[in-house]
């Protein structure tokens, strides 16, 4: 990821609407909300959150699929990936140990919405 598309992507989400999107998108894969759902589910006018969704759209944070009549918004998980490697790439000058405490964070927070969805399952 080249540094004006992170300047971009960090734009897009730093004002707390977009944010709130961004993160009830990310809580909706792989299948997505329509914008009217978003909108009511944040409490914002459809026209206002049609332009937060552009927004993120145009920082390639989201993506859109159509079905039907219905555009289904969805998180680029992929593009997110690429703004936390290009963000912690030169981590501490090469010093993992350093580092860790961000690695084990996001373990953490990956094992426990795998142990949640297992739970889910078996029930």
């Amino acid at each position: 990821m080249e540094s004006e598309q992170s300047i971009l992507a960090l734009a897009a989400l730093a004002q707390q609407t977009r944010l709130d999107v961004f993160r009830l998108l990310v809580k909706h894969e792989p299948e997505g909300l329509p914008a009217g759902e978003i909108a009511r589910r944040l409490a914002v006018p459809q026209n206002t959150m049609s332009s937060h969704l552009g927004i993120l759209a145009r920082a390639k944070l989201v993506r859109t699929e159509r079905q039907s009549r219905s555009i289904i918004y969805r998180a680029d998980l992929e593009a997110v990936q690429h703004l936390v490697t290009f963000l912690l790439n030169d981590c501490c000058g090469g010093r993992t140990e350093i580092c860790a405490p961000v690695v084990a964070a996001l373990s953490a927070c990956c094992a426990s919405s795998s142990a949640a969805t297992e739970i889910e399952e078996n029930a």
